[in-house]
């Protein structure tokens, strides 16, 4: 392994999984802003859209993940094709 090139300031993390809100505390260096309260202890928060507790392919179940409206925005843009399909 090289020396000098691996970051020092390895703390304790809250990665916090939004689709369904688990938590999981885990060592990192990720740069946040905001904190969560865990246990009476407070953590540097990063929220996560997806993880491996919310992911189909580890959990097994096919659900359908929209956020900030993607399907909605591509609906939208592609309508009048859609609509000239349908004719």
């Amino acid at each position: 392994m090289k020396k000098g090139i691996h970051p020092e300031n390895y703390r304790l993390v809250a990665f916090k999984d939004m689709s369904n809100g688990i938590i999981t505390l885990t060592k990192s260096t990720a740069a946040t802003k905001e904190t969560i309260e865990v246990d009476g202890v407070e953590y540097p928060l990063v929220k996560l859209e997806i993880s491996n507790t919310s992911h189909p392919f580890y959990t097994g179940k096919v659900k359908l993940v929209d956020t900030a409206g993607r399907v909605d925005k591509f609906m939208n843009r592609y309508k009048d094709h859609m609509e000239k399909r349908k004719k």
